[in-house]
């Protein structure tokens, strides 16, 4: 039943101590407030990890060439390595069955590329059809190099959304133009957006035209493959590390390469990758929970505190309370009120703010890595609740020494 009378008491001995709850209850709030925000955050940084993996096909797996660093079979440190089609064909065939997507990759160098009379400055690269899933560029107008682009040598190219927006604003699409690169047309058959703009300062064209008319002979830059998805994360990337390794162990013997000559040739894993980052996305957020529920027990000491300081003011009241009959677990009752009154009062006070300051904020956020940060109602209410049983908790050993007050003794305090 609500006792209105019990809970105008607990309303006047907060007025008289006013200054010292009014501290107690910013401290909880505060605390509440930190912790959400903290939560948040570390949320945003997962998303934004995922956003950032997001754009390149999570399972893959790219190679490239370096310089040898160590003598072996004779053969000198210092030789620059240098990937062939042979490479990508051979580990294309070892490794079949475990390979999804596959493209080697070529950068066309010492070219020039116009539009008309307009200079254009970008990159060129030679691809295969497959790239697209690799790579991840969303089609935004037209197609992407096809397999018989690559078996007729076609002259297409496929341009990125930037470059659409920088040259070709006289034409409602770029689709059916031709671009010259080094006095040979090219025409465009797709525009393809990325999520950085400066991947979309592409041009891609088939990989044969890229070898057979600029000089490639058979040599590629790098390659990249994707391997088949798998439901467990750990069972995905333990089979990175072994595609990984298989890869490592051919190009290095097929280059005559020492097996501890890391800097001959790199080949990396998404997969490995993302591990290491939810790692450590996971062990900040460990750190957040850490520093937030500290100064929450901060806030619940506090709480503890008052509720001392409440008891011993109201020591004669207590004991004639005790005199007219008043049994012990109704003092405990009456001082918990007050104890689960301010941190209720206190934590919701935080949770409404930082739930707000985060669904106001959040989606506006523009950070590397940080994508709109935010945190589950349902846990953030959960984290309140706790609080208030932490304050309940920390209101009983004040509220059990209230209840202890001897009668005679408590009638002489002044």
């Amino acid at each position: 039943m609500f006792d209105i009378e019990r809970w105008q008491e607990i309303f006047d001995t907060i007025r008289k101590n006013k200054l010292r709850t009014f501290l107690t209850g910013l401290s909880v709030a505060s605390g509440i407030f930190i912790l959400v925000i903290l939560l948040g955050f570390g949320q945003g940084m997962q998303n934004g990890v995922e956003h950032e993996f997001k754009e390149d096909a999570t399972t893959s797996i790219w190679a490239w060439p370096g310089v040898t660093s160590k003598e072996f079979k004779g053969l000198n440190p210092g030789r620059r390595i240098q990937f062939i089609n042979e490479n990508f064909e051979t580990a294309s065939s070892m490794f079949n069955d475990v390979i999804e997507y596959e493209s080697p990759r070529i950068f066309v160098r010492d070219v020039n590329v116009n539009y008309g009379k307009e200079a254009l400055v970008y990159s060129i690269q030679g691809v295969s059809s497959d790239f697209q899933f690799i790579e991840g560029p969303v089609m935004r107008e037209g197609r992407f190099i096809n397999y018989q682009d690559e078996v007729s040598i076609g002259k297409v190219a496929i341009i990125g959304n930037k470059i659409k927006k920088d040259v070709f604003t006289d034409v409602d699409s770029p689709l059916g133009e031709f671009i010259d690169i080094s006095g040979i047309p090219f025409k465009i058959v797709g525009v393809f957006g990325e999520m950085r703009d400066r991947e979309e300062e592409r041009i891609y064209i088939p990989i044969t035209t890229a070898q057979r008319v600029f000089n490639g002979g058979n040599r590629i830059n790098n390659m990249s493959f994707t391997l088949p998805p798998v439901e467990n994360f750990d069972e995905a990337v333990a089979q990175a590390v072994d595609f990984k390794k298989n890869l490592r162990t051919y190009l290095q013997q097929a280059h005559t390469v020492a097996p501890d000559d890391n800097g001959a040739m790199e080949v990396w894993s998404a997969m490995e990758e993302a591990k290491r980052y939810y790692g450590l996305t996971g062990n900040i957020k460990i750190f957040f929970w850490f520093v937030g529920i500290c100064t929450i027990i901060a806030g619940v000491v506090g709480v503890s505190n008052i509720m001392l300081i409440v008891v011993r003011e109201r020591t004669r009241e207590i004991g004639i309370r005790k005199a007219l009959g008043a049994k012990p677990w109704s003092i405990v009752g009456m001082i918990l009120q007050e104890s689960i009154f301010v941190t209720a009062i206190s934590g919701f006070t935080g949770l409404i703010f930082s739930m707000g300051l985060l669904e106001i904020v959040g989606p506006n956020v523009e950070v590397d890595y940080v994508v709109n940060p935010s945190v589950s109602f349902n846990v953030a209410f959960s984290t309140v609740l706790v609080l208030i049983l932490a304050g309940t908790l920390a209101g009983f050993v004040p509220a059990w020494r209230a209840a202890k007050v001897q009668v005679v003794e408590s009638l002489k305090d002044e």
